[in-house]
């Protein structure tokens, strides 16, 4: 079983957009059964879950305290990833809990001055648990100097996903009734944006497992 978290300190930067519209594209993908964890006390991604019609991906409430053996019932009950939605502004052992426990951690961040500056607790944080991280570019406007300009920042620090997920409202309005933009508009750009970032991430993430594997540490089966 595979275990992707996403983590900012920083809120508004669409963790929880990304996770679902990510777990539906594995879905698509045949990465699943993919099992979503909200573990942001807002239950913002449990919310969108209640409103969805399709059955998968699975959703799971779990606290941080138990997550060990959460993840444990999840791996015997066949599910081949997990993706968990962290909290903004949680404590440190709170995200370092979940960061240990992942396989690879996504750091949304928007292209914006203020929110490359707030990176550094998240960093510092899976740095410590020696664990690998991609840097993914969120609500990015489309066309923008300021873009690129974050990339290049970013690339000082750690990989950035070449797949940049721009500002486009059918990333917001589907996710609130409970879709994705892969389901409601499948031929428009934010599809196409998420698809190739899932393609991205799942290649992280299979790296990530076989260097794990390689090195002996099997605390979590692929």
């Amino acid at each position: 079983m595979r275990i992707l978290a996403f983590a900012s300190q920083k809120g508004g930067v669409g963790k929880t957009t990304l996770a679902g519209h990510l777990a539906v594209a594995a879905e698509a993908a045949g990465a699943g059964p993919v099992a979503l964890i909200d573990a942001d006390p807002q239950g913002s991604l449990a919310a969108w879950w209640n409103e969805r019609q399709a059955e998968r991906p699975l959703f799971v409430r779990a606290q941080v305290r138990g997550l060990a053996g959460q993840l444990d019932q999840l791996r015997m009950a066949g599910v081949r990833l997990v993706m968990i939605d962290t909290p903004p502004n949680a404590s440190n052992q709170v995200i370092a809990t979940i960061v240990r426990a992942s396989d690879l951690v996504i750091i949304p961040t928007r292209p914006s001055p203020h929110d490359l500056r707030s990176l550094g607790a998240t960093v510092s944080l899976v740095r410590v648990a020696d664990k690998p991280m991609i840097f993914v570019i969120n609500g990015a406007p489309v066309r923008a100097r300021i873009t690129a300009e974050a990339a290049v920042a970013l690339s000082q620090h750690g990989p950035v996903a070449p797949a940049l997920i721009h500002q486009r409202v059918y990333f917001a309005s589907t996710m609130t009734n409970g879709q994705t933009a892969l389901e409601a508009v499948p031929g428009s750009k934010a599809t196409s944006e998420i698809t190739e970032l899932w393609t991205y991430v799942y290649q992280q993430l299979s790296i990530s497992v076989r260097r794990r594997v390689t090195h002996g540490k099997q605390d979590i089966p692929a």
